[in-house]
């Protein structure tokens, strides 16, 4: 049993780098309990999967001993699943009545009054949740609705989107600015005040 995941500081993203690296099949996405399973009884003990997590959710015992000695660092692990229960900027979308499509884009947002951000990803653009920032933080005391949206080139193309992710704001219906590309915690500062300059 050589193979654990701490499911503390794991996103449980059906891209799991875990299903791409293992060459024996241990890790499934099972989407009907949209959670991540490890048959460690095909595990062929190669060690593939021990880098793979950008951060360390993913764990690869040698022996039991080791097996145990893990087992109870990630029982030890103060983080709580709840740290990744928050839409984060580039990150899998989390709570399902801020995802917007084509359609409800149009009334949520462009005939919406007030100041509208919708961050805009595609499959490619999303990144750990761990590693992305908290969009509470990123828009903490700027009065705007917040919304996701998978787009495709059509979208990208109207509105001069280049590079994914992207937080796209609207007012009025007419775009007031946008920011291109993935920032993550040690940009923080640098992304706030690349908002702050088009909702100031």
């Amino acid at each position: 049993m050589p193979v654990l995941i701490n499911f503390k500081i794991c996103d449980n993203s059906p891209d799991c780098s875990g299903l791409d690296v293992c060459p024996a099949g241990v890790f499934e996405f099972n989407k009907k309990k949209q959670t991540l399973v490890v048959h460690n009884e095909k595990c062929i003990s190669c060690g593939k999967c021990k880098n793979c997590c950008p951060v360390g959710a993913i764990r690869f015992a040698k022996n039991e001993e080791e097996y145990k000695v893990i087992e109870g660092e990630i029982a030890k692990d103060t983080r709580s699943a709840a740290e990744l229960l928050v839409d984060r900027y580039g990150a899998t979308p989390i709570v399902p009545y801020k995802q917007v499509n084509e359609r409800t884009f149009v009334t949520r947002i462009l005939e919406s009054p007030k100041l509208g951000v919708v961050e805009v990803y595609d499959d490619k653009s999303i990144q750990c949740l761990l590693k992305s920032i908290p969009m509470k933080e990123l828009l903490h005391g700027f009065d705007v609705k917040y919304r996701k949206m998978k787009v495709d080139s059509k979208f990208k193309k109207k509105y001069g989107i280049k590079e994914l992710p992207a937080l796209v704001f609207f007012k009025g219906g007419k775009m007031m600015g946008k920011v291109e590309g993935y920032y993550g915690e040690s940009r923080k500062t640098e992304l706030v005040g690349l908002i702050k300059n088009i909702v100031s």
